[in-house]
């Protein structure tokens, strides 16, 4: 029997040249690219800063991107794989996680003062990793060509340079400029930064390769490095987006779903199987926009719950959600979204911003108030309005109490878990994911009016586009199969 081929470095970073390169997809494809060969694989993200994120098995948050990127592994997901997550609350302020657990609140300036610290703990993440695992896959985050973040860097050629690891450089030809990106990148580095670049990926590329060689030639001769590959531009992916709402929107089925897209929404993959189902009409409607007739309404969670109800006062939505009842449709509220929908949302300790109470829709008979613990938990249990299973997970700040408790929308280990108005027209719940358990999208769709026996599995469809992205990174890996050897 022949070996499995063996990568000749433990550590390999991918950095792209802007955000959305697909930095994330080539990182999840190199990762089901070594699970085959029977390694084992870690994806590893030194700092991130998204609103989507995942629970871990150890009870902590990392982003979602990293989960995906676990499970492209074939490895459960763990703080480690992300030891820095940043969760912007507001324009010039985020949430600081650190090994899953929050650690403050921060404007950019003091957590730029505090990176020293968060550079010790994904040193400290990253030592454990290597020493569990064959390889570490390893994505930057944004481009290390943004000078005005160099200082202090941690999560691109900081990090690269602290455990001197080889680096490839990812570009996006869809955006075009790819020759101009590339080449205005290295001159941006520093000359051992520069050094440790072992080639380029161009990504998304559509069209006749051959008249795409003659600037690769140039860009080889430029830069005296290879292009490692050349990776197609790929439709229907189904895979979690590490944070910006996907613009393109479902607009092929009969059922009308409508979600506002919140200043400050998180976890928006929610509604990824939604927008995957055939016969749903799954819209974002952003500000300004036209707030049109739907079925199903659904509030997502937010990262600022006050402050994302004022916004959608602002837009019109209380007298669209009256209207929206008035005809018989149905609302439903997750995490931040749940949390509108009651009388109102206490903040006496300012978690999210200045101390103080905001009104709710009262649509559901509960009051909220929000706590400096976070609530991190998998969870597992069936619905209480159908005999349908449901699983998902819990990141929220806050407890809600009240008469429609008595009403549960679901029942986990036992426990009644979120509400039900009396006319059955509103549910609210503190569930994320729900939607990707195909039982309890089924029996979702039915509570709000939809007859269907058609059936979608999120967790089949994320298994086949990581097959599918990895298929197509096989000229990639092949070759890194065919670089020197580096220390690490």
């Amino acid at each position: 029997m022949n070996a499995a081929p063996k990568l000749p470095f433990h550590t390999l970073m991918v950095q792209g040249t802007t955000s959305d390169a697909g930095k994330s997809t080539v990182v999840a494809a190199l990762c089901r690219l070594l699970a085959r060969t029977g390694a084992k694989v870690a994806p590893f993200k030194p700092q991130n800063m998204a609103l989507n994120s995942a629970v871990t098995a150890d009870g902590g948050e990392i982003g979602r991107a990293q989960a995906l990127q676990a499970q492209a592994a074939r490895v459960a997901p763990h703080t480690d794989m992300n030891p820095v997550l940043l969760k912007p609350s507001s324009d010039i302020g985020a949430q600081v996680i650190i090994h899953g657990r929050v650690r403050a609140d921060m404007n950019a300036r003091d957590y730029h003062r505090y990176k020293p610290v968060a550079m010790e703990a994904v040193l400290a993440s990253y030592s454990r990793l290597r020493g569990a695992y064959d390889h570490v896959m390893v994505e930057g985050a944004g481009s290390p060509a943004e000078i005005n973040l160099r200082d202090r860097d941690i999560a691109n050629m900081g990090f690269a340079e602290a455990v001197d690891c080889p680096v490839i450089l990812v570009a996006d030809i869809d955006r075009g400029g790819v020759f101009a990106h590339i080449v205005g990148t290295l001159a941006c580095l520093s000359e051992s930064e520069r050094a440790r670049i072992v080639g380029f990926v161009i990504n998304r590329f559509r069209g006749d390769i051959g008249l795409l060689e003659p600037g690769l030639d140039w860009l080889e001769r430029q830069t005296g490095k290879p292009v490692l590959a050349v990776l197609p531009y790929m439709h229907g992916l189904f895979l979690d987006a590490e944070d910006a709402i996907q613009a393109a929107q479902s607009g092929a089925g009969r059922f009308r779903v409508i979600v506002p897209a919140l200043p400050r929404i998180s976890n928006h993959t929610d509604f990824d199987a939604l927008r995957a189902h055939p016969e749903v009409d799954l819209r974002f409607i952003g500000p300004g926009q036209p707030i049109p007739p739907a079925d199903l309404v659904i509030l997502p969670g937010s990262k600022n719950t006050r402050g994302d109800l004022a916004w959608l006062r602002e837009q019109g939505w209380p007298q669209a959600l009256r209207r929206h009842l008035r005809y018989g449709g149905r609302v439903i509220g997750i995490c931040g979204g749940f949390q509108m929908l009651g009388r109102g949302v206490a903040d006496p300790h300012g978690v999210e911003g200045p101390p103080g109470t905001s009104d709710g829709f009262g649509l559901i008979d509960i009051d909220t108030e929000l706590t400096r613990d976070k609530r991190l938990v998998q969870v597992q249990g069936r619905c209480a309005f159908a005999d349908a299973a449901v699983s998902g997970y819990e990141i929220h700040m806050g407890v809600s109490r009240g008469p429609a408790m008595a009403r549960p929308a679901f029942h986990i280990a036992g426990v009644p878990e979120g509400a039900r108005s009396e006319d059955e027209q509103v549910l609210g719940t503190y569930l994320h994911g729900l939607f990707d358990n195909p039982q309890a999208l089924s029996a979702l769709l039915r509570w709000a009016g939809m007859e269907s026996d058609t059936t979608v599995d999120p967790a089949a469809l994320r298994e086949q586009s990581l097959d599918r992205i990895a298929d197509a990174a096989q000229p990639l890996f092949d070759a890194l199969l065919r670089l020197p050897s580096a220390s690490t």
